[in-house]
């Protein structure tokens, strides 16, 4: 029935089932060769790395793997049992000491590592040595409030710092975190938070989203009332104008404003020496077609692609301002706002 749907779709269409009635309204054959003084200073400067990637992938990433901070060196590069894959075996990493720890060892702790801009005109930006403070607060308050290793933590933020920050505390502690795009519904939160059996919530009273208010604490509430996993919920203070139009109502047992929280955490936090394999975060399909669905991804794995994706990719040079566009609430964000670029120092 879908195939004859298609076809008569098709003719309706007056194509017949054939594309060759389509007119091209632009064929581009144009070639267009890279500066000399760009092409030297680019990442890949010829078709070298291609081919020795083609020839030798193992080797290839094994290169890229070389370039991260171990604890314990792999025996392994990949397993592969279709369709499973398990990366660099045996190895030992923590991906927040990748992204933080390893470029104060390298001199850059005064280098800009985040700049943000809020819809609001706010704005605020984070040394590499700010950004390790405020993860290690972050993160010693989740140990404080009894996340441990191997615990969920759910993230439902708005386009923050914070959101970053939340993100390279959990992996720090070990703790895979899920985070769930700021503009989903309270149902579609409470489905995430239940599969993925969260024991923290990260959250804001509000955030804004095309020049509106969105009540994210209200939200998560209303998500809450059908979750049971969830013991305690960190709530940030967005600020400006969401003060004065939305009313928090805290749950004295269970809810703990984030400036509090961390006001007195230590600043400093040793990062969990994770397996290559261990879970580093979880994030769920749209759910347009069918009940969401949680994608797991790795860590040593995971982080050794996008540190030399993002590298190579987006020709990313040492002192580049790099600008991604994307929701941090999508694979695009985790990858090529947080772990990428700062895993290369950027």
């Amino acid at each position: 029935m879908l195939l004859l749907r298609v076809q008569e779709l098709l003719e309706n269409f007056g194509m017949n089932g054939k594309t060759s009635n389509l007119d091209a309204l632009l064929d581009e054959k144009r070639q267009f060769k890279a500066p000399v003084g760009f092409r030297e200073k680019a990442v890949i400067r010829d078709r070298g790395l291609y081919d020795s990637a083609s020839e030798n992938r193992l080797a290839f990433w094994e290169s890229w793997a070389e370039k991260l901070k171990w604890h314990e060196r792999w025996h392994t590069v990949l397993e592969w049992k279709p369709p499973y894959a398990k990366w660099f075996l045996g190895g030992k990493i923590n991906v927040s000491e990748n992204c933080l720890d390893k470029h104060l060892e390298d001199g850059r702790s005064d280098k800009v590592a985040l700049i943000w801009e809020g819809e609001d005109g706010e704005s605020r930006s984070y040394s590499y040595k700010d950004l390790h403070v405020e993860v290690s607060r972050l993160a010693n308050s989740l140990k404080s409030l009894g996340v441990k290793k191997g615990h969920r933590v759910a993230i439902y933020l708005p386009m923050i710092p914070e959101a970053a920050i939340a993100m390279l505390a959990c992996a720090r502690i070990g703790a895979p975190h899920s985070v769930v795009f700021g503009g989903f519904s309270p149902q579609s939160l409470a489905d995430r938070i239940n599969d993925l059996g969260a024991t923290c919530l990260i959250t804001a009273d509000g955030g804004y989203r095309r020049g509106g208010i969105v009540p994210l604490n209200v939200n998560a509430d209303k998500a809450l009332e059908s979750c049971e996993t969830v013991q305690s919920v960190i709530v940030v203070a967005r600020g400006g104008r969401l003060s004065e139009e939305i009313s928090v109502e805290m749950c004295s047992s269970r809810d703990y404003w984030y400036h509090e929280l961390t006001a007195g955490a230590d600043t400093n936090c040793n990062p969990e020496v994770m397996d290559s394999e261990d879970l580093l975060f979880v994030l769920y399909t749209s759910g347009t077609t069918g009940k969401p669905k949680g994608i797991v991804h790795t860590t040593g794995g995971y982080l050794t692609q996008v540190a030399a994706t993002t590298q190579c990719v987006f020709d990313l040079q040492e002192d580049d301002v790099y600008w991604c566009t994307a929701d941090v609430g999508w694979i695009t964000g985790h990858s090529y706002i947080v772990y990428g670029p700062l895993a290369n120092g950027a």
